[in-house]
């Protein structure tokens, strides 16, 4: 992830490099800037068409920069579900969109402080679900957070240092 052009710290650093490029006539460096930074093929036709001035806004640096972290990831089941909450969150705060892309900042990090919290807040499940559920254990804990506190980690996690 973020081989050969690093990891960029805002969609402003995309669209200067992508301005470069695109004045040294560098277009496959280009494309493959775009493509390392998640950037749809569509958005790289229509800059190079002239039809949009940059590359992309704020929401399509964080969107992109989440798409290619989703791809190595892989996540499943609560994890896509806090993903998707993460995507939503980026279409109605620009804030965040920015925060999302900074350098540091990774989905990673993010499931990290999620899972940080679950073994914290481990609770016992009770011996009678544990015998309906067939688990043969003596002991079983889950600490898995409500939508509600994982949606505050998420924020939290993301605008660190941005609240005063």
């Amino acid at each position: 992830m973020f081989e050969k052009f690093g990891e960029f710290n805002s969609f402003g650093e995309i669209n200067e490099l992508a301005e470069n490029l695109f004045n040294e006539g560098d277009t496959e460096s280009l494309k493959a800037m775009a493509e390392e930074n998640g950037i749809q093929r569509d958005f790289v036709k229509m800059y190079l068409q002239g039809d949009i001035p940059e590359l992309c806004d704020a929401l399509t640096a964080a969107l992109g920069k989440i798409d290619v972290e989703v791809a190595e990831l892989k996540p499943k089941e609560i994890m896509e579900d806090w993903v998707e909450y993460l995507r939503g969150q980026c279409m109605e705060n620009e804030v965040l969109a920015h925060q999302v892309r900074k350098k540091g900042k990774s989905l990673k990090g993010c499931i990290a402080a999620l899972l940080s919290w679950s073994f914290k807040n481990q609770q016992t499940v009770n011996k009678d679900i544990i015998k309906a559920a067939g688990v043969s254990a003596g002991k079983v804990t889950l600490g898995i957070p409500g939508m509600g506190r994982a949606k505050r980690i998420i924020s939290d996690y993301y605008m660190e240092g941005t609240r005063k």
